[in-house]
């Protein structure tokens, strides 16, 4: 069954209008939403990135039973994975069991901040598998040692644990990730409706499958091309820049290569015709994804929530 969910952008807005935005999400329709792990905002114009897991806690009780999940955790450097395994077991817990992890091997943006080495990604994958482990371990309940090539955990029991473990979606964007992620995780992330989800079907993954689409909505298809510039360049990106640059101030020299014909013909739907939105949606489906949340950039977001709620969720019903 496909599903149709809402981005939660940490790095654009506030966490109390965050939180609003959740429930908002729930009343016009959506069936789930996935909110965004940082500690830096992409660039400075974004204005925002607070600690997701204390936004996560109001979402719980302004939602009655939306399914709310991080997309994506690196629970490889900022964090050490016994605690991403003790913040996502007290998540699950206070959304009983609308809560699912998704992870990832992270972005310098975010990670070096600790001043540690950044690996490459075949060393961060490495690391990722041990944390999963580690992750699921500590979920089985009594107290609990691991002893990797990247981790040690010594003498660690976690007492707050939800019913049942939740989901762990992990990202991929190439073929090795996806084959990972088809070994490692109850799920599949990825951005785009890229052909890397067939890679890990081929490789036997099983779960739901996530991607994102995203968009800029206005009545007038200018506005909404000015607005995506202005607030999220970042999207038209080439390469693996985004893994690697380690500063807002990167990204915005690099962003200032992005034009505005870049936002017009690229990744981000700016067309306020209702089915232009609907043909993306399916052309996500069409690819293999069968849940797709969308994120609306900037700061209106009324507007696109009484669009979707009229004009686009409709033809999904």
């Amino acid at each position: 069954m496909t599903q149709i969910g809402y981005t939660l952008s940490s790095e654009e807005h506030h966490p109390n209008d965050l939180v609003q935005h959740a429930a908002r999400a729930e009343e016009v329709g959506f069936d789930f939403a996935s909110i965004s792990d940082h500690y830096h905002p992409w660039i400075s114009q974004q204005g925002h990135s607070p600690f997701v897991w204390s936004t996560l806690g109001g979402v719980a009780h302004a939602t009655d039973d939306l399914p709310v999940g991080i997309g994506v955790n690196c629970p490889i450097m900022r964090y050490h994975p016994a605690i991403v395994a003790q913040a996502a077991a007290t998540a699950a817990a206070m959304f009983e069991g609308d809560f699912f992890l998704g992870v990832g091997t992270g972005e310098r943006l975010n990670e070096h901040v600790v001043g540690e080495h950044w690996p490459e990604h075949p060393i961060r994958m490495e690391m990722l598998e041990e944390a999963i482990e580690i992750i699921r371990k500590l979920w089985q309940g009594g107290q609990q040692s691991y002893y990797g090539d990247h981790f040690t955990v010594e003498n660690a029991r976690l007492y707050t644990l939800p019913d049942e473990p939740p989901e762990i979606v992990v990202s991929a964007y190439g073929e090795r990730a996806a084959k990972a992620a088809a070994e490692l995780g109850d799920g599949f992330w990825s951005v785009g409706p890229q052909d890397v989800v067939e890679t890990f079907d081929e490789a036997g993954g099983e779960g739901p499958r996530y991607s994102q689409m995203s968009i800029c909505y206005a009545e007038d298809e200018d506005e909404a091309i000015d607005t995506a510039l202005e607030n999220w360049p970042n999207t038209s990106l080439p390469g693996e820049l985004a893994a690697q640059l380690a500063t807002p101030t990167h990204f915005e020299q690099a962003s200032k290569m992005v034009t505005r014909e870049d936002i017009a013909e690229g990744s981000v739907v700016t067309d306020p015709d209702p089915d232009t939105h609907v043909e993306n949606l399916r052309q996500f489906f069409d690819a293999g994804y069968d849940h797709v949340y969308v994120h609306q950039i900037g700061p209106n977001q009324e507007a696109f929530f009484d669009f979707y709620e009229n004009e686009v969720l409709p033809e999904f019903e």
